[in-house]
């Protein structure tokens, strides 16, 4: 079956979630930090009165905070019943897959429990780790969607 996916850049890292949970992309805006927020979680941005909580994509994967300046960009991605926020460096393409071409990713001693990839792609020669939306934002507690106040 094929896919569809959109693939991004974290430093020298190619990944990519699936394109119908990408709502838009936005430049990069400084968040509103939270009280007592996972470490991942850079803070609250207002998007069109909806409070949109903001991930450190590269924190979340272990590989250091990320320190925004204005070429990152903002994915907002549909996760469950909400819109999450994931810092980017680069958004790169619109890539077509076949399924089949997806191989899980090897057991290398970690806690399935907690894997953020479910699966990885060779695209244009370059191997691109494919997100599992729900884990990524699964260990994020946040207030329920709640529209600014006026």
């Amino acid at each position: 079956m094929m896919r569809q996916l959109i693939t991004f850049r974290i430093g020298a890292q190619s990944l990519a979630v699936d394109i119908m949970a990408t709502r838009e992309i936005r430049a990069w805006s400084p968040t509103t930090p939270l009280p007592h927020a996972a470490g991942f979680v850079r803070g609250v941005l207002d998007l069109r009165g909806i409070v949109l909580p903001v991930i450190d994509l590269s924190a979340r994967l272990g590989w250091g905070d990320c320190d925004p300046t204005p070429r990152h960009v903002v994915m907002v991605m549909q996760i469950g019943d909400r819109p999450y926020g994931l810092i980017v460096d680069a958004v790169s393409d619109i890539a077509t897959i076949d399924s089949a071409d997806v191989q899980a990713p090897p057991e290398l001693g970690r806690d399935g429990d907690h894997d953020l990839v479910k699966g990885i792609v060779t695209i244009q020669g370059e191997m691109v780790m494919i997100l599992d939306l729900d884990r990524l934002a699964g260990d994020c507690p946040l207030p329920e969607e709640t529209p600014l106040a006026a």
